[in-house]
């Protein structure tokens, strides 16, 4: 059954760089059967610069919009294959006093939602301001629909006055009520800029109307526009997360230095938390990469009944060699796989790493990787070396001799180490000693590879290694270092973890298995909605397609029910039955006993209804 995928991006597919961009190019060149067309959004300049991967050849168009502003405030974008996809603004014309009236409502209610939390033991997505921030939601989007002109409105002093008195209303926190003019000019510009995906010119019966299903890469922006297909042409969305946007917003504004203060953060996160209910309220599945995911969704209101957990697919072919020779690396050395960030907790790795050495003499420690992108990266990786040489200092056997450290900083790629298996395969345990970890792809590839793995409890690491190896609270250097002392001195222990682990990689986190789980969940939500559209039952030229639409649904009346000869014989007491008696409500004339069913009587039903419960000719149950 070909099905008519709407993929939904954020900063990602189909650019060359960006999050889930190997995901959802896996998923498009997996499903062959389907026919996508993508819609994107970029998150810079550099990134669209870059340029797009080259795409399958069930890829059939290409829709992309920014997210980003440029400098001197113009949108731009590019569409159908490289095209221009303008943004509806409505040129510089202003609203009218009708059109400025629904502006300033639906803004109202949408501030008055952001700004008031529910009370203390409402249930996520059940309060009274849920509805409040889908009426202003979906209000706005009518009118960048109708009359565009959105983004400027949003820019204007109109939309601070109405953030000022939403901010000062009773019942709103004391960190929001403490906000300035220049917090709410600062806050309607990032209103602005994650409500651009309203006045997207893709809401029409060529664009996102055309589409059987929008899937959405991920939430936030990504699943703005598939809320608008569902709420203008009913086409139902599903949402795929491998890391909740709300959390990495919390993480965003409490771990890196912003240029905005308190009162800003909390209307953003109050922006952002409506916005996540929302999108979990109106989808038809959600599919978190992982429990620990799962947990936050619910916790944002997703429904569990619409919940189904789908692990990020990985290639295990490139592991395989390594992988079969068992625990073939070294047996005193541990390896340590990832970017070099605060995050990862190298500082820790160290100082367990001097309590391991004090117990076997022996050992060595091998880190594997690059550090994060700008100075601040930079400098954390320089401060990791200088914490290596301090604790390890090059010990020279003799007075003519070099002296050799434990601890190696490398980079993949080199003459040693090609490439990322024979890193793995270099050591005999695998460490992983992060204190933030959304699902921890590193200790994923070591499951492929056969070793056993020392890791700490955070994100969904328990989920994902099921115990096959062992687990540490995080920061907690000497438990970490009595663990990994545990694996080095048990060579046995070790082959059978790294097996076991092996085994659990190869049958939850393959590719494979992530194809299957969507192939199935695509023909699930499209057999709960079959919706037949005009567009698919003409061809190129307007000439209608044979056997397009069935011939039950020429017929007057539900045919799905039992035929005269098949109901039961009607109850003598019935008003039905009894003559002179007026019939009950909503009784057809035709199903009355004893009377010639009349012709014409009604006017006939439309044929979308009947082939909607008929379903595509040809299609069997699918």
């Amino acid at each position: 059954m070909l099905v008519r995928i709407g993929l939904l991006t954020d900063g990602g597919y189909p650019y060359a760089t960006g999050e889930s961009r190997l995901w959802c190019d896996r998923l498009v060149r997996g499903l062959p059967q389907h026919e996508f067309d993508l819609f994107a959004l970029s998150r810079s300049a550099h990134q669209e610069d870059q340029g797009w991967v080259r795409l399958p050849h069930q890829v059939s168009r290409v829709r992309t919009a920014p997210l980003w502003t440029p400098e001197d405030g113009t949108l731009r974008g590019s569409g159908e294959r490289g095209l221009l996809a303008r943004l509806v603004t409505g040129g510089e014309q202003s609203y009218g006093r009708r059109d400025r009236r629904r502006f300033t409502d639906r803004l109202a209610a949408l501030a008055t939602a952001v700004c008031t939390p529910d009370e203390a033991g409402t249930v996520a997505g059940a309060g009274p301001g849920t509805e409040l921030f889908a009426e202003g939601l979906y209000g706005l989007a009518e009118l960048a629909r109708e009359r565009g002109g959105l983004h400027l409105a949003l820019r204007s002093e109109t939309t601070v006055r109405i953030l000022e008195a939403a901010s000062r209303a009773r019942g709103t926190g004391r960190t929001v009520r403490s906000a300035t003019v220049p917090d709410h000019l600062a806050f309607a510009a990032e209103l602005e800029r994650a409500l651009r995906p309203l006045s997207l010119d893709w809401y029409d019966q060529e664009s996102l109307g055309a589409v059987d299903l929008c899937h959405a890469a991920s939430g936030g922006a990504a699943a703005l526009p598939g809320l608008l297909a569902k709420r203008f042409f009913g086409v139902p969305l599903l949402v795929t997360e491998h890391g909740v946007p709300l959390r990495a917003h919390f993480l965003a504004a409490s771990d890196t230095p912003t240029p905005y203060g308190a009162p800003v953060r909390a209307l953003l996160a109050g922006f952002h938390g409506r916005l996540a209910t929302e999108v979990y309220r109106q989808a038809a599945l959600v599919t978190p990469g992982n429990t620990h995911v799962r947990r936050w969704q619910q916790r944002c209101g997703a429904d569990p009944a619409k919940q189904r957990t789908v692990y990020p697919g990985m290639a295990a072919e490139r592991f395989g060699p390594v992988g079969e020779d068992g625990d073939a690396g070294g047996p005193d050395t541990l390896v340590w796989v990832g970017r070099i960030e605060p995050a990862k907790d190298l500082i820790a790795l160290l100082h367990a790493f001097a309590e391991i050495r004090r117990a076997e003499p022996d050992a060595r420690l091998r880190i594997f990787g690059a550090p994060a992108p700008g100075e601040e990266g930079a400098a954390h990786l320089a401060h990791c070396r200088a914490l290596a040489a301090q604790l390890f200092p090059d010990e020279a056997p003799g007075a003519h001799a070099e002296g050799v450290s434990p601890v190696t900083f490398e980079e993949i790629g080199g003459p040693e180490v090609p490439d990322l298996a024979e890193a793995y395969g270099a050591g005999g345990v695998i460490v992983l000693s992060s204190v933030v970890e959304g699902f921890p792809v590193s200790l994923v590839e070591a499951m492929f590879c056969g070793r056993a793995t020392v890791s700490t409890d955070v994100g969904a690491v328990v989920e994902v290694i099921g115990g096959t190896g062992l687990v540490v609270p995080p920061r907690n250097p000497k438990a970490l270092a009595d663990a990994c002392v545990a694996l080095l001195r048990d060579p046995e222990r070790r082959a059978r973890l790294g097996a076991a682990a092996r085994a659990r990689a190869l049958e939850l986190f393959t590719v494979e298995q992530n194809l299957a789980a969507f192939r199935g969940i695509y023909l699930e939500l499209i057999s709960h909605t079959p919706v037949r559209r005009e567009a698919d039952t003409v061809d190129a030229h307007g000439d209608p397609l044979p056997f397009a639409t069935p011939p039950e649904a020429r017929l007057l009346g539900h045919w799905t029910q039992p035929g005269a000869h098949l109901r039961p014989p009607p109850d003598p007491e019935s008003p039905a039955a009894v003559p002179g008696r007026a019939a009950a409500p909503g009784t057809r004339l035709q199903d009355r006993p004893g009377e010639p069913e009349p012709q014409h009587t009604r006017e006939p039903e439309p044929e979308g209804v009947c082939a909607a419960v008929a379903g595509p000719a040809g299609d069997g149950d699918a």
